[in-house]
C-alpha cells in the first residue's frame, strides 16, 4: 500500500495552523501533534462521502452496529470478549478521563500518574484539585520501567490510577507481568484504574494486553479507547469507554451526562464503523510503514553519530528522543530545534520535569518528509559544532 504525506494546508489543522502560536514561527517542519499526515483508509473516506451526500446532519444516536463492531474489534485484535452494555460512547479520551476523575474521586484525593506522561494526565488532576502522585518511570539503558517500590508507597494514599497503556511518550508496551503487579497493588489498596489505551492498535513486535482482559480487575477498571490515532480521524471526536462493572459504569454515566456531551457525531460514528469493519488490512500495512519510519530515524541518528539516543519505540508513531548529550539547557534545546533545525517537535518538559532534555518526534508522515527532517537536524548540528 502506498503511503504519502498529504498537504494539509487550508484544512484548519492544528499541526500547521497552531505552529506560530506554539513555536513563535511557522517557518518549520511540524512533527508534533499526535496525528498523522497520512490519508485515512479508503473505507473510511468512502463511508464519510456516502454520509455527506445525505443533506441532513442533525442529532444522531449510536446504532447497534456501532457497538457490534467495537465488540468484534476487541475480540479479533485482542482476544477479549466484551458485552454490549459495557460500552459507553464518548466524545474523546481526555474528556472521559476527566469524567472518571469526577466520578470516582473528590477534591484532595490522590491520583497516580507515571511521568513523563501525556500532558492532560497531570493537568486533569490539577484542574480538579486532586493530589498528584507521580510514580515516576525509571529510565535506564535506553528503556523505561516501573518503580514498583515507589508505586506501593504512593498507592497507600491514592484512590485512582491513570494508566497510559501503551505509554505516551516513551512508547512502552507494558508486559503482562508488569500489568499484573499494577493490578495487584491497586486491588490491595482499593484503587480504581483508568487506562488510556488509545494507542493499543499501533503496537509493533510486542503484544498489547488490555487491562480489562485481566478478570480480577474487571470490577475496578475503565478502559478508554478510540479509532482516532489508529485511522487518523481524531478530528471526528468519537471514542468509547469500556466499563465491565455496573456500579462504576453508572457513576461514570452520571458525570458524562452532567457534562452535556452525550450526542453522537454522525461522521465520527460512520468512520468508526467503517474502520473497525474494513480497515484491518490497511492497519497492518500502516504498522509496517511506521515501523520502517522508526527504524530509519534510529539508523540515521546512529550512522551520523548525532549525540541523541532514541528510546526504543514499542508502540505509537512517536519517538522519544534523549537529547541530553547535546549539552544544551532545555530552553536552548528547544531553540536549537525550532530556529536552527527548523523542526517543530513536542518539548520533553511538557510531559513533566522528567522530560528535561528530551523531545518527542512524530513519524506519522512519509519517509520523504522524515528524510528532510533528519537532514535539517544533521546540518543544524554540524553548524553548531
Amino acid at each position: 500500500m502506498n503511503f504519502e504525506a498529504i498537504n494539509r494546508t487550508g484544512t484548519y489543522t492544528t499541526k500547521l495552523d497552531d505552529a506560530l502560536k506554539k513555536f513563535g514561527t511557522d517557518d518549520l517542519l511540524p512533527l508534533w501533534v499526535a496525528d498523522m499526515d497520512l490519508a485515512s483508509p479508503l473505507c473510511v473516506q468512502k463511508a464519510l462521502q456516502k454520509r455527506a451526500k445525505h443533506p441532513l446532519y442533525g442529532y444522531t444516536v449510536y446504532p447497534e452496529k456501532y457497538y457490534s463492531v467495537i465488540k468484534q474489534w476487541m475480540q479479533k485484535r485482542f482476544d477479549w470478549k466484551i458485552k454490549t452494555k459495557w460500552i459507553v460512547p464518548c466524545y474523546g479520551v481526555v474528556p472521559s478521563m476527566n469524567f472518571a476523575i469526577e466520578a470516582y474521586t473528590k477534591k484532595g484525593d490522590g491520583i497516580i500518574i507515571q511521568s513523563p506522561i501525556y500532558p492532560p494526565f497531570a493537568s486533569s488532576v490539577k484542574h480538579r484539585k486532586r493530589k498528584l502522585l507521580d510514580n515516576t518511570l525509571v529510565y535506564k539503558d535506553g528503556k523505561y520501567t516501573i518503580d514498583f517500590k515507589d508505586l506501593e508507597i504512593k498507592a497507600k494514599e491514592a484512590k485512582l490510577f491513570l494508566l497510559c497503556s501503551p505509554h505516551n511518550p516513551t512508547g512502552r508496551v507494558w508486559d503482562e507481568d508488569e500489568l499484573e503487579k499494577i493490578i495487584d497493588i491497586c486491588i490491595a489498596n482499593d484503587i480504581i484504574i483508568v487506562a488510556d489505551e488509545i494507542h493499543a492498535d499501533i503496537v509493533y513486535k510486542k503484544t498489547h494486553h488490555i487491562l480489562g482482559s485481566f478478570e480480577k480487575v474487571q470490577n475496578r477498571c475503565i478502559m478508554l479507547n478510540a479509532p482516532s490515532k489508529t485511522f487518523n480521524i481524531a478530528g471526528l471526536n468519537t471514542s468509547y469507554a469500556i466499563i465491565p462493572d455496573e456500579k462504576l459504569r453508572r457513576k461514570y454515566r452520571v458525570e458524562q451526562d452532567r457534562s452535556g456531551i452525550t450526542n453522537g457525531n454522525p461522521f465520527g460514528i460512520e468512520a468508526l464503523m467503517a474502520a473497525y469493519e474494513e480497515g484491518e488490512v490497511w492497519l497492518e500495512d500502516l504498522k509496517v510503514y511506521l515501523s520502517a519510519n522508526v527504524e530509519y530515524v534510529n539508523e540515521f541518528i546512529k550512522t551520523n553519530r548525532l549525540p541523541i539516543k532514541t528510546v526504543k519505540t514499542e508502540a505509537t508513531f512517536l519517538i522519544w528522543l534523549d537529547c541530553r548529550k547535546m549539552g544544551l539547557s532545555h530552553d536552548k534545546l528547544i531553540e536549537f530545534f525550532v530556529y536552527e533545525a527548523k523542526l517543530g517537535l513536542n518539548d520533553g518538559k511538557s510531559f513533566g520535569q522528567t522530560g528535561d532534555g528530551f523531545m518527542r518526534l512524530n513519524v506519522g508522515t512519509s519517509k520523504e518528509v522524515l528524510e528532510v527532517a533528519m537532514n535539517r537536524l544533521l546540518i543544524a548540528y554540524k553548524g553548531k559544532n
